[in-house]
């Protein structure tokens, strides 16, 4: 029995420390880390690289919220056989609708328009991107573990039908507004 009141203290406590966002609460989230990053139908494999910036939360309902943010991010590919990477920067902007699951887990769903700043020396690029990023994230003391698919929607070439394929993994830290 005093196993079983341990048990269900420990679980209390642990639910209590997630953070709780009331309906109208407005937060901003500083965050960083990796984008696994690739280009469909092209011969080339997947790269690590950086991604950072900031995103804006608003808690619509109970366990419905909106974010939206700006993102600095390193996006390209490995080519195959090759120590050649393709290693352009984009400015995204994630407009994502997020529902809690369970407190401090989110399940998230978005459009994410961006726009190629630098084109690391490729010429036939198309400098706009349409992305829908798919993900989870998990919140534990303001701290926030991000992960997301980004589904490239438009073609990144003028030659050819390559699309964004990026995975971003990112760690923030959620201040109230």
């Amino acid at each position: 029995m005093k196993k079983i009141v341990l048990a269900a203290a420990l679980l209390l406590t642990s639910v209590a420390t997630f953070a709780q966002h009331e309906v109208g609460d407005f937060t901003i989230q500083p965050k960083v880390g990796l984008n696994i990053a690739n280009t469909t139908k092209t011969e080339s494999n997947y790269k690590v690289d950086f991604v950072g910036g900031a995103e804006a939360e608003y808690q619509v309902g109970e366990i419905f919220s909106v974010s939206t943010g700006l993102l600095y991010s390193r996006q390209g590919a490995k080519v195959k056989n090759s120590n050649e990477k393709w290693n352009p920067s984009y400015i995204n902007m994630p407009v994502m609708a997020n529902v809690y699951v369970v407190p401090g887990l989110a399940v998230k769903l978005g459009l994410q328009p961006g726009l190629m700043i630098d084109k690391d020396h490729a010429t036939e690029v198309n400098t706009f991107d349409l992305s829908i990023p798919v993900g989870l994230s998990y919140e534990y003391k303001n701290f926030v573990l991000d992960g997301r698919y980004n589904f490239g929607v438009t073609n990144i070439s003028k030659n050819g039908n390559p699309k964004n394929s990026v995975f971003q993994f990112t760690l923030g830290y959620k201040f109230d507004i």
